[in-house]
């Protein structure tokens, strides 16, 4: 292959005019710079050779495998748009007239082509046997015309540093921490785990039991075409499956969601003999673990012993013994004929620190294609020559170990030289033998390999007419193949029934599963319990384990969009005996079955206290006119709950509708749901208290009240619709029937702003109801009319608080206690009780000192409906 340096002019290069802009403010521009960054996985070189790329004029970036140029060749098209970017790999050729941006594979990489910028990805594989001198070529020759890139790992650092002096070294750190957690059984591993095993008999074994104990995995190998191996790859990215076998071929260009990289081996066949992996490749596998800035761990697993301890130090500090030598291969070829091209290929190595590699496939090609006395004639000039070395260059992705991939480079080396072109026929045949689906996985994959060859052939436009149908024609077969591959593999080593699951949710025939929801909710799919349908929500089984688990609850799903129409005909169909609320207020409830109550709805405030809004809780299976359905019926019950529960109310208000003066009382009396709080004796005259008294409203001296919205269930309500009004949970009320609770006891209960509009009264040391608190009142105030009155015997009962703590409450209420005069010196008796009598004088006042809740209501305007109201508050010291 000739050392072509890429620094030949071209329309977008300096000298032709062409300077970008990214280029131009480039501190480097005007002077070649060559730039190394160098870095363990996980540090962001690739992303920022892209970025590099894109900010000049042109570019040219090759990779170390064909997925890679694809994924970054679609990343440059989404930045700079189809027409300017270009794809070149063995197999693959789309390059558009206008391209400035080339994503490559190494060996692909346009030699004839100039670009300011060129970047070589994984530079460390210089150091590889097979492939190094195609990476070492690049490393000594590639070049572009302001920027030179080359990514890869920090052992290649000294070499570099030796072979090419100018240029600049830098060292990236990992984003993320990789930590060993030694050896874990297959079983045992973590969930977004990847297995590495290097034989494909391992991986298929692994799989299998993966597949048995963990309901399946995907599997990524070498040879699998890319769109097999992106298939399986989203197979794992989609949570189809927690688990991915692998061989090394995880190593380089497979970005995934993975934690955890166990390894099932440590050592694997490199071509010519089985050896153990390095820490520096050990470091290449387990850095996929942990991507971005999520740390990652590795380990051992199934029959793998543990890692040496200096391996692990390695590998978690991203330390390894530098490289002492790479692979060289002369570039220079003589094509003056087949012998003198041999002669070329096989020169030693011009400086220290290069090394002859293994004898590439291309080479033995050459070598036994120069034994044919035939071919010899053919290549009799240096074209013929150069086209020999051209068709021993056709990969042999095959591998079949016998001489049928020699027969096919003389095949085709034949025909150009004899036709200029070759047989569209032959290829065809070639194509269409190819092009059949069935067979087991090994099958496929070697039809694959086959396919390969054949888009290789097709992408020479110089070697076939009409080359970019028959690129066409070979993609439409791989990717036929691909397909019939992913498939065989999801069926193999993921659970089948989950596998028939999936595939029967992507059709139109889902509906024909066998699924059902039981009269008790129970949802079953294939026979197994998966879940249970809640009012309209589903909850699945925590305890349905299995393979299938995930692809049974999505077909569950599906069932249950079937099963929801009815639930909601069967809600709207229901008595109001099927509905209650929750404990806490917040959830609407709804007993499809007996003993089955499950949430549909939560409550919002609404215009008003008495008027709460409904909202029909998030479910993926109702459409807007479904929850609308469910919305209204539960409207309706809300209100009827609250007309019935609050009768008396409504039935007052109705009464009063007809006197001017009762209307904007009641008006606000409702709004409050039946108390007003603040002093009233002193500010309802006798005249309206007494057309009060029989609609069942009592003016006290506390509070503006209806006593029998203080019974247990209209007060329940009350503190429900206060609850929604200020947005918070139903907290824990005194208890039914009690008529004072301490207040040290009410810390955990409702707060005070809650229990005042309740119609709960702070009284020193407790909380006494409403209604005990104004007839005690009352009655003191009768006995104390004249002058201050003994205090009954009985007060403290009728309070339900202690003899000690009377006096502390009494003063709450604004009772005086006068202690009783001692009995003179030398009478006796029964000591004369303690004295009492009522403060003349009480403002008004809420009915306690805490804050009101939210949205009370403010001060009454002059022009608002409750004027007429203050007009009658008279002090009695006059007007006010």
């Amino acid at each position: 292959m000739p050392g072509v340096a890429f620094r030949a002019r071209s329309p977008y290069s300096p000298a032709a005019g062409g300077r970008s802009q990214g280029a131009a403010d480039d501190p480097a521009y005007g002077r070649h710079r060559v730039r190394a960054v160098l870095g363990p996985t996980n540090t962001g070189k690739t992303h920022l050779a892209i970025e590099r790329l894109l900010a000049h004029g042109s570019g040219i970036i090759g990779f170390p495998l064909r997925l890679l140029a694809r994924e970054n060749y679609d990343r440059m098209v989404a930045a700079k748009g189809e027409r300017h970017v270009a794809l070149i790999t063995g197999e693959e050729k789309i390059v558009p007239p206008g391209a400035r941006y080339f994503s490559c594979t190494v060996e692909a990489m346009p030699l004839d082509r100039s670009a300011e910028f060129v970047a070589v990805d994984e530079i460390q594989l210089c150091a590889d046997a097979d492939r190094g001198h195609v990476f070492t070529e690049r490393l000594l020759h590639a070049r572009g015309l302001v920027e030179t890139m080359f990514l890869g790992a920090e052992t290649i650092r000294p070499l570099l540093g030796r072979l090419i002096p100018d240029a600049d070294i830098e060292t990236r750190p990992r984003l993320s921490q990789l930590t060993y957690t030694g050896n874990a059984k297959l079983t045992k591993l973590p969930p977004r785990s990847a297995v590495v095993a290097f034989s494909a008999a391992e991986v298929y074994a692994i799989a299998e039991l993966i597949r048995r104990r963990r309901g399946g995995c995907a599997v990524v190998m070498g040879r699998l075409s890319p769109r097999t191996r992106n298939a399986q790859v989203a197979l794992y990215q989609d949570k189809e499956v927690d688990y991915l076998v692998a061989t090394d071929a995880i190593g380089m260009g497979l970005n995934m969601d993975v934690n955890h990289v166990g390894f099932a081996g440590l050592s694997k066949f490199d071509g010519s003999r089985p050896r153990r992996l390095s820490a520096a490749e050990v470091a290449q596998i387990a850095g996929r673990a942990g991507r971005g800035m999520r740390d990652g761990s590795f380990g051992t697993t199934a029959t793998c012993p543990d890692l040496p301890e200096d391996v692990v130090a390695a590998v978690e500090a991203h330390r390894f013994d530098p490289l002492e030598q790479i692979f060289w291969r002369n570039g220079a070829l003589d094509f003056g004929s087949p012998d003198l091209l041999l002669a070329s290929l096989q020169v030693p190595p011009p400086r220290r620190g290069l090394v002859a590699g293994n004898q590439a496939a291309d080479l033995l090609t050459l070598d036994a294609l120069t034994r044919d006395d035939d071919i010899r004639r053919l290549a009799g000039s240096r074209t013929a020559t150069r086209l020999l070395w051209e068709t021993c260059q056709i990969p042999d992705f095959r591998k079949l170990g016998d001489d049928s991939h020699t027969r096919l480079c003389a095949r085709v080396f034949t025909s150009v030289m004899q036709t200029g072109r070759l047989p569209t026929d032959w290829l065809a045949a070639q194509i269409t033998a190819l092009s059949r689906s069935e067979g087991d996985i090994d099958t496929l994959m070697q039809r694959l390999s086959g396919v390969r060859v054949c888009s290789y052939i097709a992408a020479r436009r110089d070697w076939l007419d009409d080359a970019p149908y028959w690129q066409g024609k070979a993609r439409e077969v791989e990717d036929l193949l691909s397909d019939a591959l992913h498939e065989r593999l999801t069926t193999r080593f993921v659970d089948r029934r989950a596998a028939l699951l999936f595939r029967r949710l992507d059709e139109a025939a889902g509906q024909d599963m066998l699924s059902a929801v039981t009269t008790q909710g129970e949802v079953v799919v294939e026979g197994h319990s998966v879940g249970h349908v809640a009012g309209f929500g589903f909850q699945p089984d925590p305890l349905a384990e299995g393979p299938s688990r995930r692809l049974v609850l999505r077909a569950a799903r599906r069932a249950l969009r079937e099963e929801m129409p009815r639930r909601v005909q069967a809600l709207v169909a229901a008595a109001d005996a099927a509905f209650s609320m929750s404990g806490d207020a917040q959830r609407l409830l709804w007993t499809s079955t007996p003993g089955s109550a499950a949430p549909v709805a939560r409550l919002r405030p609404g215009a008003a206290l008495l008027q709460p809004m409904v909202e029909v809780l998030d479910s993926e299976f109702l459409d807007g006119a479904q929850r609308q359905r469910v919305r209204a019926r539960l409207q309706a019950w809300l209100h009827g709950q609250i007309a019935a529960t609050l009768a008396p109310l409504f039935e007052a208000q109705a009464q009063a509708q007809a006197d001017p003066l009762l209307r904007g009382l009641l008006h606000r009396l409702v709004e409050e749901a039946g108390l007003v709080g603040g002093a009233t004796a002193i500010s309802v005259s006798p005249l309206l208290r007494r057309r009060l008294k029989p609609l069942g409203i009592r003016a006290g001296r506390l509070a503006l009240f209806m006593p029998a919205l203080l019974k247990p269930r209209q007060s329940r309500l009350r503190a429900v619709l206060l609850a929604v009004r200020a947005g918070v949970s139903l907290p824990p009320l005194p208890p039914a029937g009690a008529v004072s609770v301490a207040r040290d006891g009410a810390a955990d209960m409702a707060p005070a702003a809650l229990l005042g509009a309740l119609g709960w009264v702070a009284a020193g040391p407790v909380w006494l109801r409403l209604d005990i608190a104004e007839r005690v009142m009352a009655e003191v105030a009768w006995l104390t009319r004249e002058r201050p009155a003994a205090l009954p015997s009985d007060l403290a009962s009728l309070l339900s608080v202690q003899a000690d703590l009377l006096p502390a409450v009494l003063r709450g209420l604004d009772v005086r206690l006068r202690p009783a005069a001692p009995l003179p010196d030398g009478h006796a008796g029964a000591p004369c009780p303690p004295l009492m009598s009522l403060a003349r004088r009480r403002d008004p006042q809420p009915v306690t000192q805490a804050a009101p809740l939210p949205d009370a209501p403010g001060r009454t305007r002059r022009d608002g409906p409750f004027a007429a109201l203050a007009a009658l508050r008279v002090d009695r010291g006059g007007g006010r």
